[in-house]
């Protein structure tokens, strides 16, 4: 028998274990606290080592980074882009026509409205395409307003809309004036007056920057076509036979009341006159012949002896419609004449009220004219009243009897 045993012949490493690696040898103590020597790390392979692996690495590096930076720009403009803007109150803002996407944000900026003129153009320029663009126009850009809002309310094209009134009884030049005095309206207007009674009485709207002659040439086409719509659904025995007779009688109507319902009155009275020969005897033709476009000056009544002076327009003296309107007459009026009251009065004055007393006799006339001649009387001096000329046909010897057998 062995004096040993398998066991204690198994080799041990540093900490006593066996490591099965071969006998044992015994270190001294010095030895063993040595350290022992570490295997050096696995050389890089030479691929590792290549210098296109290098400059792929540093461009992929490149990459990464600028992808964080860019994910971190995009965010800031879009957060930038819509957060609330620096302006305080409600503001005007005017693009101009052919103006550029620059010079929008840069205006922008300059003006308070957005915060950077730099984040508006580039986050606009991916929005808008070939079928949306910023439109000229004066916008009103809203407190607090964010670069998104701006962008959205010019692409809209909803700008700020202005208006210029035209009401019904005004004659070209009148209206030329109102045109030319309009301080948001731009450009001139034609030196040759449109023809009389050819611009239709309304409002217009537009936005800054719109020509005067624009809004003029819608103003007669609108007329135009009017006066064709009105024309067409006419009275078939209306005793008028051409359009521009039409648009005559119609401006003398517009002139001679302005209520709606006697409107068709009125124009039954001056139709049976030209059917029965008679002269019309309107004071609003004796005024055009006299002062023409510019109008009569209110504090100037109209004269016993404005009656005898000889115009082509004063319908005491001439039979028949003046050449030409007198006015622009609106819808009511050339509705009155195509479609008049069927009625036998060939007369009408001023009731004193605002509106007119008709009658189909001159004795009948006569007693209105009495009246209102009183009512003058009260309102004005004696004298006046003596010599100015009623409303509608004048009464005593001036107002024309019908022709005999009528």
């Amino acid at each position: 028998m062995s004096d040993t045993n398998h066991s204690s012949e198994m080799p041990t490493g540093r900490d006593g274990y066996a490591t099965g690696s071969g006998p044992f040898i015994p270190k001294s103590p010095n030895e063993a606290l040595k350290p022992e020597r570490v295997p050096e790390p696995p050389r890089r392979s030479k691929k590792a080592r290549s210098q296109i692996v290098i400059f792929l690495n540093f461009v992929m590096t490149l990459i990464v980074f600028a992808c964080i930076i860019g994910i971190a720009g995009f965010y800031y403009m879009i957060s930038e882009f819509q957060k609330a803007g620096p302006l305080e109150t409600n503001t005007h803002f005017l693009v101009r026509e052919g103006a550029g996407l620059a010079e929008i944000s840069n205006t922008l900026e300059r003006n308070g409205i957005i915060s950077d003129g730099r984040i508006f153009r580039y986050v606009a320029a991916t929005y808008l395409t070939k079928d949306k663009t910023l439109k000229a126009g004066e916008y009103e850009v809203k407190a607090g307003a964010s670069m998104k809002d701006v962008l959205a309310l010019l692409e809209s094209g909803k700008s700020i809309l202005y208006s210029v009134s035209m009401p019904e009884g005004l004659t070209v030049r009148q209206m030329m004036t109102r045109l030319l005095e309009d301080p948001v309206l731009e450009g001139d207007l034609p030196r040759e007056l449109p023809p009389e009674g050819s611009l239709r009485p309304d409002t217009y709207k537009f936005s800054r920057g719109t020509k005067r002659s624009d809004i003029l040439s819608q103003m007669r086409a609108a007329q135009e076509k009017l006066v064709d719509q009105i024309w067409q659904k006419r009275d078939p025995d209306l005793a008028i036979k051409t359009k521009q007779e039409f648009v005559v009688l119609a401006s003398i109507v517009e002139k001679e009341t302005g209520k709606d319902d006697e409107r068709a009155h009125v124009a039954s009275v001056f139709l049976n006159r030209l059917q029965k020969g008679m002269r019309l005897q309107s004071d609003p033709t004796i005024i055009y012949g006299l002062f023409g476009g510019a109008g009569k000056p209110s504090d100037r009544p109209i004269m016993k002896a404005d009656l005898d002076k000889q115009t082509p327009y004063n319908t005491y003296q001439i039979k028949g419609l003046p050449p030409t309107p007198i006015a622009n007459p609106g819808r009511a009026a050339l509705e009155a004449v195509a479609n008049p009251w069927r009625t036998k009065d060939l007369y009408f004055v001023a009731d004193g009220t605002g509106g007119h007393v008709f009658a189909a006799t001159l004795d009948e006339h006569n007693a209105n004219v009495k009246r209102w001649r009183k009512i003058e009387a009260e309102r004005a001096n004696a004298a006046d009243a003596e010599n100015a000329v009623v409303d509608g046909q004048p009464g005593g010897p001036e107002a024309e009897k019908p022709p005999k057998g009528d």
